[in-house]
């Protein structure tokens, strides 16, 4: 089986090695353009490339895959069995879809049709799904809408960020794509179309304004903001006018009547204690702007942290 694979980050990383390890033909990988980063701007590969250079495969960057012609030509030219894509950043017009004799095979980090989107990893945690999962389907013009081939089922631990969520996802989808490019070039899997009135929530883009905490909402709904929004963008309140990064929490009981939200209503050696609108969040490691990350203990030995004073001011 010839295959081209296009994806760009960490994510995409296993499922490329997983295609590899199986002896699938790769003929070229596509990823996003090169970036740059910090003062010396230095130019920084994908995870995917990285992969691809290190073991021999042609790589494409095409800045816009619609408006890029020749790149759909040289696709055309190595004619593949299949285009498996996996996180790949861009969206896949028609004419490229139509050039694999399989298909297009997409791998998504949800259980389809729940959670189509850009986000659907961290949009499991910070709506509180107790699992979620990966869906391989033939990808068509629609946004996660083709018709489904094998699911995993993920489930999601009481302290999961999105970023160990993603690992195990991403595990997941390597093994569930080498059975789905096995049952598809058999002809043991039937696609099963998407049931649209079962669609769940879209999981839209995040930004850096969804990481700003409101401590009147529950400590639980903050404890999943936390942990979703983990890398990246992170949640945020504000200590004496400096922004203050949230980086881990814990859950802890209410403080008791009067205690306002954002209040901080305990303090000890090692955290501090915040009231939220139910609940209580245990403060356990934090970033103060400017600073690095830092558990809360070292945090409290160079900052003056008391029993009444707020946060998000």
């Amino acid at each position: 089986m010839k295959a081209v694979f296009m994806g760009t980050p960490d994510f995409a990383v296993p499922v490329l090695d997983a295609m590899l390890k199986a002896g699938i033909d790769v003929a070229a990988v596509v990823t996003q353009p090169d970036k740059t980063k910090g003062r010396g701007r230095k130019l920084i590969y994908s995870p995917v490339k990285e992969l691809a250079l290190s073991r021999g495969i042609e790589v494409l960057q095409p800045v816009r895959i619609k408006k890029d012609p020749d790149f759909q030509d040289k696709i055309r030219a190595i004619a593949p069995d299949v285009i498996v894509v996996v996180a790949f950043g861009q969206i896949i017009p028609q004419s490229l879809l139509d050039i694999p004799r399989i298909g297009c095979v997409n791998v998504h980090g949800s259980l389809l049709p729940k959670y189509r989107g850009a986000a659907p990893i961290q949009w499991a945690i910070l709506k509180g799904e107790k699992e979620t999962g990966v869906t391989t389907m033939l990808m068509d013009a629609g946004l996660d809408t083709g018709d489904m081939l094998l699911k995993a089922v993920v489930p999601i631990a009481k302290d999961e960020t999105s970023e160990s969520l993603s690992g195990k996802l991403s595990e997941a989808g390597a093994d569930l794509l080498i059975r789905t490019l096995e049952g598809l070039e058999k002809g043991t899997i039937s696609p099963v179309p998407q049931d649209d009135s079962r669609a769940g929530m879209y999981a839209s883009m995040l930004s850096k304004e969804m990481g700003e905490i409101d401590f009147s909402l529950p400590a639980e709904q903050i404890d999943r903001q936390i942990r979703g929004l983990y890398p990246w963008p992170g949640t945020y309140t504000h200590f004496n006018g400096r922004l203050l990064r949230i980086w881990k929490a814990d859950i802890g009981p209410d403080a008791g009547p009067g205690a306002e939200p954002g209040t901080v209503v305990n303090v000890t050696k090692k955290n501090m204690t915040v009231q939220t609108g139910q609940g209580a969040l245990i403060i356990g490691e934090v970033q103060l702007e400017g600073k690095k990350r830092m558990d809360c203990a070292s945090f409290l030995n160079g900052n003056k942290v008391l029993p009444g004073m707020a946060l998000g001011e």
